[in-house]
């Protein structure tokens, strides 16, 4: 095995463990250890790799779960944003309308869950990046 191959592996395995642990406190040095990779290393390889750094990456993640599960009116917003990792309501909010555009609670209000089959739904609204969503939301009726 190549040293890149070696070392896109223990890249994977840090974002796989991001990917089934979002909710769970993962921080960088934890995720470094995962990867047998120092902070830094990790850190600068999985931008280079990924687009994103291993924070923005995470945040994403949870943010795309919470949009899935505000789906659920039983569910309130505070309730949802602990559910998938953050520590408060404030932190939640904050890195909702960073992703999306819009508060958690806009986005349940305006109904910004598509009548559409869930494959051209979970496409159309995946947030993409921080600070490319624009205030000029779609809202489907």
């Amino acid at each position: 095995m190549s040293a890149s191959e070696d070392q896109n592996r223990r890249l994977l395995r840090a974002r796989d463990a991001m990917d089934r642990d979002y909710a769970q406190r993962l921080d960088l040095p934890a995720l470094a250890r995962l990867a047998l990779m120092s902070e830094g290393h990790l850190s600068r390889t999985f931008r280079a790799t990924f687009g994103e750094t291993p924070h923005r990456y995470l945040q994403r993640r949870r943010i795309e779960r919470a949009m899935a599960l505000l789906r659920d009116p039983a569910s309130s917003v505070t309730d949802v944003g602990l559910r998938v990792g953050f520590d408060s309501l404030g932190a939640f909010s904050r890195a909702f309308r960073a992703v999306v555009g819009v508060a958690p609670s806009q986005y349940r209000e305006r109904g910004l869950v598509a009548r559409v089959p869930v494959c051209f739904a979970k496409a159309w609204l995946r947030p993409v990046s921080f600070g490319e969503a624009g205030e000029s939301v779609p809202t489907v009726r």
